[in-house]
């Protein structure tokens, strides 16, 4: 009986203090906006995933045809999405040793009249992979889940800067 009522008492204090240091689970962002217009949402891997991310929450529509462009609140630019592999070491012999691969994304957000909500933003991700010649096809296979994590990383910058937006 002793040992249960401590065991409750723990529990409660424990659940207290997690509601008290004012912990929450992380909510879908809240947006000043209602529609958006992304062009570039269409043909890259990078705009699927921002617009499923976008829509997924519910209160915006993503609008991709220049034709309903007149319906958008805010129109997000994309200047650039750049996927870079650079050398970063090689061994004795010369051979390559390690990359760096790097995804550049550079926006900006404006209302459809014109008025700059966020001027051009660059969003850098970068990571170190190592090389080795016995294990090409593992390598290229790490290459690429590193580029789809850089770029989920991507897109929950850009929505939190989205939802760093106050007013239009």
């Amino acid at each position: 009986m002793q040992r249960r009522l401590l065991l409750t008492f723990i529990a409660t204090g424990t659940a207290l203090a997690v509601a008290g240091c004012g912990f929450e689970l992380r909510k879908a962002p809240n947006f000043p906006f209602k529609t958006i217009y992304i062009p570039y949402a269409v043909g890259t891997a990078l705009g699927i995933e921002l617009r499923r991310s976008l829509e997924s929450g519910g209160n915006v529509t993503v609008i991709t045809d220049v034709r309903f462009i007149d319906q958008a609140e805010v129109i997000l630019d994309v200047a650039s999405e750049t996927r870079e592999k650079t050398v970063v070491s090689r061994n004795a012999q010369g051979l390559v040793r390690e990359f760096q691969l790097r995804l550049r994304f550079v926006f900006r957000l404006r209302t459809a009249k014109g008025k700059e909500l966020i001027p051009n933003a660059e969003i850098l991700q970068q990571r170190d992979i190592s090389f080795n010649e016995s294990a090409v096809l593992a390598k290229e296979s790490e290459e690429a889940l590193l580029y789809r994590e850089m770029q989920s990383d991507t897109v929950q910058q850009i929505m939190r800067r989205l939802a760093a937006v106050t007013e239009l």
